[in-house]
């Protein structure tokens, strides 16, 4: 490669880097006049490549968006970053686009790796191991994902197409506050405008979604996150689960997260601790379909516990204390 070629890659990759470029910043990183930057830049400009000129005391020059993306020219350590992205992105669940995507896009990024680069990938990706199982689910529809996000962000309804948990179908105007990805799957949350009241939706069984004309106020308060997280915690379920935990709120949310139970003090204590930190009786209430993953938890919380309700909990943990038992005496 010549250097005036080399140079001219190099321009790109600044500029690429984003924000506006200065012509003397670019003369200094290329080590050459500000009249050659000019026409370094003409010669990207040949190549269809949008750089704009920024006039004014901090202009020079920036990569505009266009309808093309430009070559990208990417460091071995940002292949590496951006491999490593798509792989794990696949493995959590949280692609934004069908599993051909990802991997035509992955295939192309390796396509031009070093063979260096490409083995040490390789004996990374051998090595990885993770400790979830990505959620079954189908990934959402980019076209809804960017749909929402732009209302989200400029405080625009929606319409939306919605499938829920039972395969009932629905129209609905949605007043978005924030898009959440949790457990392997893409969330957006927000108030559904038919019935007044905060909800969230998988945006996975969005089969469409349209931008409504008009605005509406960010509510204060929690985040979207958290308001995702309660609204599980107080989503209706076969079983209300409702237990007497002694311990400190770290010990209990190791165990039972915000996103499945919720939490509250059971009776003032002396020397109150706002924290949470100190032990104390904590009241946890929670909804859940099935009731035979609780007891192993109750068991690894390791903490003095009562069982207020369902009585079928405490036939559960009676069960498993007798088996355990059982075997501590290799009977």
């Amino acid at each position: 490669m010549s250097r005036p070629t080399g140079r001219v890659l190099t321009l790109l990759e600044l500029l690429q880097s984003g924000g506006t470029r200065t012509v003397a910043e670019l003369a200094d990183r290329l080590g050459v006049e500000g009249r050659t930057v000019r026409r370094y830049v003409d010669q990207l400009i040949d190549l269809d490549v949008p750089v704009e000129s920024v006039r004014g005391r901090y202009g020079g020059y920036r990569l505009a968006p266009g309808y093309r993306l430009p070559p990208l020219m990417l460091s071995d350590d940002e292949a590496l970053a951006v491999l490593l992205g798509l792989v794990a992105g696949r493995r959590a669940g949280l692609t934004t686009a069908e599993r051909a995507a990802n991997e035509t896009a992955s295939a192309k990024i390796r396509r031009v790796l070093p063979k260096p680069v490409a083995r040490r990938l390789d004996t990374l990706l051998e090595a990885l191991a993770f400790t979830d199982r990505p959620a079954e689910s189908d990934p959402p529809d980019a076209g809804v994902l960017l749909t929402v996000a732009d209302a989200v962000r400029h405080r625009r309804p929606v319409s939306i197409r919605y499938t829920d948990r039972d395969g009932r179908r629905s129209e609905r105007t949605l007043h978005p506050y924030g898009i959440v990805a949790h457990a392997g799957r893409w969330y957006v949350t927000g108030r559904d405008a038919g019935i007044g009241e905060d909800r969230g939706f998988r945006l996975d069984r969005i089969a469409d979604a349209r931008t409504l004309p008009g605005s509406f106020e960010a509510p204060e308060g929690p985040a979207p996150a958290e308001r995702l997280l309660s609204g599980f915690a107080t989503a209706e379920y076969r079983y209300e689960v409702t237990l007497r935990i002694h311990g400190t709120v770290q010990q209990i949310r190791a165990h039972l997260p915000a996103g499945i139970a919720s939490l509250a003090e059971h009776a003032p204590a002396a020397g109150r601790d706002r924290a949470g930190v100190a032990e104390r009786w904590w009241r946890v209430e929670l909804r859940a379909e099935r009731l035979d993953w609780l007891p192993p938890v109750l068991a690894a919380l390791d903490r003095p516990f009562v069982i207020e309700r369902p009585d079928e909990l405490r036939d559960l943990v009676t069960a498993l204390a007798a088996r355990l038992a059982s075997r501590a005496r290799g009977a």
